[in-house]
């Protein structure tokens, strides 16, 4: 007789998910979809065509939102009558799929226990990420073309859409610089914690002399804000250029300038578009990621001197905030956290859930201290 009692696990999954459509408040959830949907309906909306797309940007993130959670409790209804079936029927094959189930299900929904954290002003909103290389040569522009293809590759694993927006080669290995845009509800909450330098430590493929070399590359996480138009940057304070997009090695992908550079003069921040077919969209594209860097970058000014006032000045927790050792004792470790994972391989492969979860309850936890 077949012996399958996961009552127990199952009772305390509905009982974290109940607690989860609580904080969700799917009635509110549902009210603004019918809202949006009205909106979006409007025989007029496409006269407006910057609104229009926020609008329907708006109602698609909902609907996926809603859409998430009611697709968990199905599968938990689901889960209880193959448990049952199993049982009755004594078949072992439909207990294996009921405990792979369990499985899955406790892991979905402990994403989404972690997204009910994520409470922040911007956290709601899509991202824009950028990486950079650091220091140490070809090691660093590898090691930032290995993490620009992690997050793509975790992006994949939850099918979430991702825009390039700006690559930039390096003359040997890998790359300088690249951008892209996550687009999802909450990708800023969630990859906010990945802000900040990444270490890499490895014998260098690089070298001939079997040293371990030590390279890093930065990563910053700013959200997509509509706000961010209401940032005002005079012409006189910014240089664009125009260069044509490329790819790898210098080769040519596109035949006109169209790509586009803008640097702030009075900050000194610069910002690269080429992934639009013309010039126009690459500066639109561009003005909206300088604005809202400029308005996050006005935020930690005046919270800064707000902290120099108030006497506790404290460094900031995104230098050297994760380690990856890939000589010795593999091992991949987050500074902030302690949190590791012993196979840097599959972290390279987009695993980072599990660090990505860890770091949103640190951040958590030090916000209400």
């Amino acid at each position: 007789m077949l012996e399958l009692d996961l009552t127990a696990d199952i009772q305390a999954l509905r009982s974290t998910f109940a607690d989860i459509q609580a904080v969700v408040d799917v009635d509110a959830l549902t009210a603004d979809i019918e809202r949006l949907s009205e909106e979006a309906g409007a025989p007029d909306l496409w006269d407006d065509v910057e609104n229009a797309q926020k609008v329907t940007s708006r109602l698609s993130h909902r609907q996926a939102e809603l859409k998430r959670i009611t697709e968990i409790e199905q599968r938990l209804d689901d889960l209880e009558v193959l448990v049952e079936l199993a049982i009755e029927m004594d078949d072992e094959d439909s207990a294996d799929e009921a405990r792979r189930e369990l499985a899955a299900l406790k892991d979905v929904i402990g994403q989404l226990e972690v997204q009910t954290l994520l409470d922040g002003e911007y956290d709601a909103r899509s991202a824009v990420v950028t990486i950079r290389s650091g220091a140490g040569g070809d090691d660093a522009t590898d090691f930032a073309e290995m993490l620009l293809r992690m997050y793509l590759r975790w992006a994949e694993r939850h099918k979430y859409p991702v825009k390039v927006m700006d690559t930039s080669y390096a003359e040997g290995a890998g790359i300088k610089s690249a951008t892209f845009e996550i687009d999802v509800p909450y990708a800023y909450g969630t990859l906010s914690v990945e802000a900040g330098t990444h270490r890499l430590a490895r014998i260098s493929p690089f070298g001939g002399a079997d040293k371990r070399q030590t390279s890093f590359a930065a990563v910053e996480v700013i959200p997509v804000m509509e706000e961010a138009v209401e940032v005002e940057v005079p012409e006189g304070d910014i240089r664009v250029d125009v260069f044509r997009s490329s790819g790898p090695g210098g080769q040519s992908v596109n035949t006109t300038d169209s790509a586009v550079r803008i640097t702030h003069l009075p900050t000194g921040l610069v910002v690269s578009m080429q992934n639009e077919k013309s010039q126009i969209q690459n500066r639109a594209a561009a003005m909206r990621v300088l604005q809202t860097r400029l308005l996050l970058l006005k935020r930690e000014e005046e919270a800064a001197k707000k902290k120099e006032l108030a006497g506790t000045i404290t460094a900031s927790w995104g230098d050297q905030m994760r380690s990856y050792f890939l000589y010795g004792q593999q091992l991949v470790k987050d500074l902030r956290t302690g949190y590791e994972v012993g196979n840097p391989a599959v972290v390279f492969d987009g695993d980072l859930d599990g660090l990505i979860a860890a770091g949103i309850r640190w951040r958590k936890r030090k916000d209400d201290d």
